[in-house]
């Protein structure tokens, strides 16, 4: 028990002494888990969001008035691979829509009694899948008596593909980051040796282990790596608090479960820790002044 307790002490004593740089090591592990917490939690955002709109994804084909059979049209569509359901909407259901729609706008409300006819009637097709709709869309545009198409398909693909940006970027910067606060551990680490020299020196000469001189060394370098991770895992958590506190468009679905980031930052700061880790076992295999 004495023993944990002089290595803690030593390994704190090491940190109070080249706090600055002790900081700096800290903040790049911060900054590193923080992009890297990030994009997991933007991507996990993504996909709630895309799952919550593959439910209400619908796309609308707008019929000529010279359909002759629009039930045969349904039935060839709702028979189509990718295609969930399929639902006709005729001319009056679709006004019926338009005055919900334009409820409080009332030059269109105007617009809509004056002249109801322009109203087409419509297919409402449902995509069994998201990837779907780009296909079905194509399909449908290529029906006789299909004056138009519509869909969110262009909405689906900018959002999914600013989710795989946003990723790539944040990984591959928090990846040089991650090495960055690596070497900036290892440098911390190597400094202390440095400060301690003489000391180290004398508890080899009086029979200390290898592991006995290593272990405050090492129990320095994860608490930096630690401290970075909770400091990254803090921000975090802060940032999404108020963001679901924050007045958003309900599109987007921020709500990524209290299991799911209880998870991560469990691991974010056990990450942290193995960088802190990593960095201090990195600087005692290299250092060269003293045999440790």
């Amino acid at each position: 028990m004495r023993r944990v307790s002089y290595m803690l002490s030593e390994a704190f004593r090491n940190i109070s002494r080249n706090l600055v740089v002790v900081l700096g090591a800290v903040l790049a592990v911060f900054i590193s888990l923080f992009l890297t917490f990030g994009s997991v939690i933007f991507g996990q955002i993504a996909e709630v969001t895309l799952e919550e709109w593959s439910n209400d994804v619908r796309v609308i084909a707008y019929l000529r008035d010279d359909v002759p059979d629009p039930a045969a049209l349904v039935e060839a569509v709702a028979a189509w691979d990718g295609v969930d359901s399929v639902v006709f909407f005729s001319k009056l259901q679709a006004i019926d829509e338009a005055r919900r729609l334009f409820a409080n706008d009332p030059s269109q409300l105007r617009l809509l009694e004056d002249d109801p006819s322009f109203i087409p009637t419509s297919l409402r097709v449902a995509p069994s899948d998201l990837e779907e709709v780009e296909r079905i869309q194509a399909q449908l545009q290529g029906l006789p008596g299909v004056d138009q198409v519509r869909s969110a398909d262009d909405a689906v693909k900018r959002l999914i593909s600013l989710r795989t940006s946003l990723q790539t970027f944040s990984l591959v910067l928090a990846t040089a980051l991650g090495f960055a606060a690596i070497a900036l551990i290892a440098n911390t680490i190597h400094m202390a040796i440095y400060a301690r020299r003489e000391e180290i020196e004398i508890m080899q000469l009086v029979g200390a282990s290898r592991w006995f001189v290593r272990t405050p060394f090492v129990i320095e370098g994860v608490v930096e790596g630690t401290l970075g991770g909770l400091f990254a895992v803090g921000f975090i958590v802060m940032l999404y608090r108020m963001a679901l506190q924050a007045d958003l468009p309900n599109l987007i679905s921020i709500d990524v479960g209290s299991g799911f980031l209880s998870q991560w930052s469990i691991l974010i700061v056990a990450f942290g820790a193995l960088v802190g880790f990593v960095g201090s076992a990195l600087s005692l295999t290299l250092h060269r002044g003293i045999k440790l």
